[in-house]
């Protein structure tokens, strides 16, 4: 994957921006393919450019599915770990990103799972989706 990933690139010519997405097959794990993203990294006060890069992320994805005809997608949370996006307001960025995507294309994906780190992940996105 990480060969892949390394052709990618350099077919590409650049590193890919925050916000943006790639597929790749997904080798030995369970699953047909691996979508990477390159989420935003906060240092200091969170921006309303880091937000609109998360939300890009998550929409990426989802592109990204539709294009290779991928019914389910799980996504970790993005940029909450070692990248410090504070957890509720990616929560609600994902939540919304997710929900706006599929009012526009909800017979091309079929489940979205969101793959939480800890249980205070957990706690979060049950408060925000009731």
């Amino acid at each position: 994957m990480r060969n892949e990933c390394n052709e990618l690139m350099n077919k590409q010519g650049f590193l890919e921006p925050t916000g943006g997405a790639k597929v790749t097959n997904a080798y030995n794990l369970s699953c047909k393919y691996v979508i990477h993203t390159v989420g935003p990294i906060i240092s200091g006060k969170l921006k309303d450019e880091d937000c609109i890069k998360l939300e890009s992320c998550y929409r990426s994805c989802l592109q990204i599915a539709v294009e290779n005809n991928i019914k389910s997608i799980a996504f970790c949370c993005i940029s909450t770990g070692e990248f410090c996006f504070p957890k509720e307001k990616a929560a609600e960025i994902a939540i919304n990103t997710v929900n706006n995507f599929l009012d526009d294309n909800n017979e091309k994906i079929e489940r979205v799972v969101i793959n939480v780190f800890k249980e205070e992940d957990l706690e979060i996105y049950k408060n925000l989706l009731g």
